[in-house]
């Protein structure tokens, strides 16, 4: 069995918000007691519509955002509250890809600047070994060693994605959290970075956190889902029973929403009303009773708890069995 790498447990995290500028300060719940495990070269899709938390889950695993409650744990070592000298090492394990590769490139550095300046700052070998690694890692994702030179603004956005994934895997990282990685592209371009990554995952044994809007792509590359939902994860469990089976009203409504070019096929029923601006604020009880169509008295009093309700298999949902 593969031993366990990322351990996740009851994350939280909350901003400081204002109603107004002379209004009552208020606290933003972003991530709400969330809870997962990742083993070592596994991939766990996390799926969800935007505003829903992901983004911020992912920053905060890397404690780019100190988390607000609960703990982290990484290769076994409890992360928490480490300082960012003691977190320096856990950084060259755990890497992150961005949805925007033009924006996570800095525009003045050439790619050879971009791609050897993790290596620089973890004092990796020497000034010509890091150039060697920098031209390898760049031929690994599809480019030339002759693109080093050159600058981000030269490339296409799937060029530029592709940079951006040999910077995160030139220090040879355990866990790359991916972050909407392919939803700034064009469809083709998505195809083959989504084949890129699967190709890196096997020949380096990494472990993704793949964060997509889109759960027909996180099924194509995650062996288990977990769905979110204002903060909370909702339901979690492998990539085919959430596909072929789904427990939780929210997730239901998801995988409706896939595409289906079978007209005797299409679903016509849904579980979720229809989303109006009115249902962003977090409710009490279920997070997502205003939507929901099954939604009874006990969803509005009591919060439902993530549960086992098959093997592998977990929903917060009071109707889920």
């Amino acid at each position: 069995m593969p031993e366990m790498l990322l351990q996740v447990d009851n994350l939280s995290k909350t901003f400081a918000a204002r109603n107004g500028f002379f209004g009552k300060k208020t606290e933003n719940v972003a991530v709400d007691c969330v809870s997962f495990s990742i083993a070592e070269g596994e991939t766990l899709g996390l799926v969800g519509e935007s505003g829903c938390g992901k983004s911020t889950l992912g920053l905060t695993i890397m404690r780019l955002y100190a988390p607000g409650g609960g703990r982290l744990f990484f290769g076994g070592k409890d992360i928490t509250h480490e300082n960012e000298k003691a977190l320096k090492p856990v950084r060259r394990e755990m890497q992150m890809i961005f949805q925007d590769p033009f924006a996570a490139l800095d525009p003045r550095l050439t790619i050879s600047q971009i791609i050897t300046e993790p290596l620089e700052i973890h004092r990796s070998g020497t000034k010509a070994e890091r150039a060697r690694k920098a031209a390898k890692m760049l031929e690994r994702v599809g480019l030339r060693a002759e693109d080093l030179d050159r600058f981000p603004s030269e490339f296409s956005g799937g060029q530029q994605q592709r940079i951006a994934i040999a910077r995160a895997l030139v220090l040879r990282p355990k866990l790359l959290i991916c972050d909407e990685v392919v939803s700034a592209l064009d469809v083709s371009v998505q195809a083959q970075i989504l084949n890129l990554l699967r190709d890196l995952q096997d020949e380096f044994n990494l472990a993704y956190l793949f964060i997509s809007h889109n759960i027909a792509v996180t099924a194509f590359m995650s062996r288990r889902i977990g769905v979110m939902y204002l903060g909370k994860l909702i339901e979690i469990g492998a990539s085919e029973q959430i596909i072929k089976a789904p427990r939780h009203p929210y997730t239901q409504t998801l995988i409706s929403a896939i595409p289906e070019p079978d007209p005797s096929k299409r679903e016509t029923e849904t579980s979720a009303k229809s989303e109006t601006g009115e249902n962003t604020e977090r409710p009490n009880g279920c997070v997502f009773r205003l939507r929901c169509a099954l939604a009874q008295d006990i969803c509005a009093a009591e919060e439902p708890q993530l549960r086992e309700i098959e093997e592998n298999r977990q929903v917060a949902c009071h109707f889920a069995g």
